[in-house]
């Protein structure tokens, strides 16, 4: 019961910082008139996740003096905690409109230092219990992530409608105090087998294995397929929430229609995409899971075209987020599948970040292409062009997955 309780804490400690950076951010920037093509610049600050595993073997092979008395994991774990909480009151008290690059360099110190929390609580969590029981402390972990969503982005819009965003970003940090007491009241695990991670057995090997399996040719094919499944919800991110604003939606509406209804409809997408996978594939389900997000990205066009209406845009966040779910269970599902027993971790993580670096590279872009479009066609046909724009960016993911199919059958 501690362990769980302690792993669901770390979930949120983990949630926290990235949706805070991700997501909340952008909306604290559109709310104070922060130009288009400068928030979508900031999806790069997350960048550090996808590449985390460039600086894993460093946090493996060494510990935090004076935390280290704690523990080996936990060392890291509390020092990037600390600094996140820090780094988040830093944030509430620098004006974004008087000093913008140094409120981004911050937010990007927050970004490096959650990447660097994921790294440990992901060993912690590995070595804190035996194979049977991952599974439980799993779970934990997701319930804590997903309570860190509702709260980093749902009630932190209704909060700062109400106090302000610094007092909301003050709050962030303190709720920070979550994770670190979860770390404190349980004791760190031990692995006696544990092998050091360094850059031949993190990154080098495990590519070779990965071409030697399925060759050069076919191995760039699906990485092809890997790096372009995810690019129009990447893309599309960062510009949701300034939409939403420009429409005329409040931050409470934000928070308490748009928010809730796509965390929900996530969750329900996850367990939809599981059903599909069991019964038609991992195949089929992903060339389905593109065609829903095809269809619900481009929903997004007619919103743009409508007046304000609240109910609409809460159908069509739905959809695209119930989309999201199904197109997240297909996407873990083929990763999997990729990967060999005898680098699993490592090639995951590889092949994660592989998906997400193309994404997040041209989400930097986005403000600058619905700026592009609204400048030659207004603001509603160039926020509808806009989503069109996105929506395009799933073809590639659909013919090279139809294919994948033609070549395997």
């Amino acid at each position: 019961m501690l362990k769980n309780i302690t792993i669901g804490s770390l979930g949120f400690s983990s949630g926290l910082p990235y949706i805070l950076i991700f997501s909340t951010l952008g909306v604290w920037l559109a709310d104070i008139g922060i130009e288009l093509s400068l928030i979508g610049f900031f999806a790069w600050i997350v960048l550090t996740y996808s590449l985390k595993f460039l600086w894993a073997p460093l946090i493996d092979n060494f510990s935090i003096p004076i935390l280290n008395r704690l523990g080996f994991r936990k060392s890291w774990i509390l020092s990037s905690q600390i600094l996140i909480a820090i780094c988040l009151l830093l944030l509430s008290i620098v004006n974004p409109l008087e000093s913008l690059y140094f409120f981004a360099f911050i937010a990007f110190l927050v970004a490096f230092s959650g990447s660097i929390q994921d790294i440990a609580i992901d060993a912690f969590r590995i070595e804190l219990a035996e194979l049977n029981q991952q599974g439980n402390l799993a779970a934990s972990y997701q319930f804590g992530y997903r309570m860190a969503i509702l709260v980093s982005s749902s009630f932190a819009l209704i909060f700062a409608s109400d106090y302000g965003w610094s007092s909301t970003y003050q709050l962030m940090a303190f709720l920070m105090l979550i994770g670190v007491i979860g770390v404190l009241i349980c004791p760190e695990g031990v692995n006696d087998s544990l092998q050091k991670l360094t850059l031949q057995n993190s990154i080098i090997l495990p590519l070779k294995d990965f071409i030697s399996r399925f060759g050069l040719f076919f191995a760039s094919f699906l990485l092809m397929i890997v790096a372009t499944y995810r690019l129009t919800d990447i893309v599309m991110g960062p510009m949701a929430s300034p939409f939403y604003l420009e429409k005329g939606y409040t931050l409470k509406e934000i928070g308490y229609v748009v928010k809730v209804v796509a965390v929900m409809a996530s969750i329900l997408g996850f367990f939809l995409g599981g059903l599909l996978v069991k019964k038609l594939g991992v195949k089929i389900t992903l060339i389905i899971g593109a065609l829903l997000v095809l269809i619900t990205n481009l929903a997004f066009s007619l919103v743009a075209l409508l007046d304000k209406d609240l109910s609409l845009l809460g159908l069509v966040v739905g959809a695209d987020s119930l989309a999201a779910g199904v197109v997240g269970t297909a996407n873990i599902t083929f990763l999997t599948s990729l990967v060999s027993k005898k680098y699993t971790a490592v090639q995951y993580a590889l092949l994660t970040s592989f998906m997400m670096l193309p994404g997040k590279i041209f989400s930097g872009f986005s403000g600058l292409i619905a700026s592009f479009f609204k400048s030659i066609y207004g603001t509603e046909y160039g926020w509808m062009c806009f989503f069109i724009f996105t929506t395009l960016l799933t073809v590639p993911s659909i013919l090279l997955l139809l294919y994948y199919m033609k070549r395997e059958r």
